[in-house]
């Protein structure tokens, strides 16, 4: 396709899988990981060999809470592929904790990487695709976005504002051929869900109707639908098992 694809968070987990889903298929690809220097060279040489991308795909660190360093961001992913027709915003963080215990930090930490870190790479991304009049945005949110989680409200309500987002920001963009859609997983096995034991991941999978976690690969597959849907805009794909219907 030659098309260029940067993803937000993609090191590991899910970003890694949405990496490998569109290196599958013939895209450039940039890698954007904060803070792991040695799990993000682990993850380019391991998607480099697997899908022979030497050259398609390009890894940058950037925390993208901060509009400055995702400036950077999008200047050095420019410097390599050129524009960016696809971008996918998949960094997160999450957090259990009372909402009595949720200091001003944990606050402004989990709203500034999970809802302003979307903002500043849209902010970056849009200019170019209301010129050219395409673009395809995807949004990574999360199924208690929806319904919210109990000891997890900073999160959902940062969730709940990924979702407001996108679906403004189709209404807004929709006139210059831009698609923007969200993808609200459930509970997925990766890396972020190492916080629960192994009794509490036995309840998640009791309550999930499929009876077991998703798989990363199952949420790259969801999001890589909808950038390829030239009539889906605005939309929530929740893929989470049955958890929430």
């Amino acid at each position: 396709m030659g098309e260029n694809v940067l993803i937000t968070g993609a090191s590991t987990g899910i970003g890694k899988a949405i990496a490998a889903k569109y290196l599958e298929n013939g895209f450039n690809v940039i890698i954007n990981y904060a803070h792991d220097d040695d799990l993000a060279s682990e993850t380019f040489a391991e998607l480099v060999r697997k899908y022979d991308a030497f050259g398609r795909l390009f890894c940058i660190k950037a925390d993208v809470s901060d509009s400055k360093q995702v400036e950077r961001l999008f200047y050095e992913a420019r410097e390599v592929f050129g524009e960016i027709q696809v971008l996918i915003n998949n960094a997160g963080i999450a957090q259990d904790k009372l909402f009595t215990d949720i200091t001003d930090d944990d606050w402004n930490e989990m709203i500034g990487t999970n809802l302003t870190g979307c903002f500043n790479c849209c902010r970056e991304a849009i200019p170019y695709m209301v010129r050219v009049k395409y673009g395809r945005i995807v949004n990574v949110s999360s199924m208690w976005g929806i319904v919210g989680a109990s000891m997890e409200v900073h999160y959902s309500a940062a969730k709940a504002g990924v979702i407001g987002l996108t679906k403004a920001l189709a209404k807004e963009l929709g006139p210059s051929g831009i698609t923007v859609n969200c993808v609200a997983p459930g509970a997925i096995d990766t890396r972020m869900n190492a916080c629960y034991s192994e009794d509490e991941i036995a309840a998640i999978c009791d309550e999930t109707p499929l009876g077991r976690l998703g798989k990363p690969s199952e949420i790259a597959d969801a999001v890589y639908f909808l950038t390829s849907s030239d009539f889906t805009t605005g939309q929530v794909l929740s893929p989470n098992g049955g958890f929430v219907i």
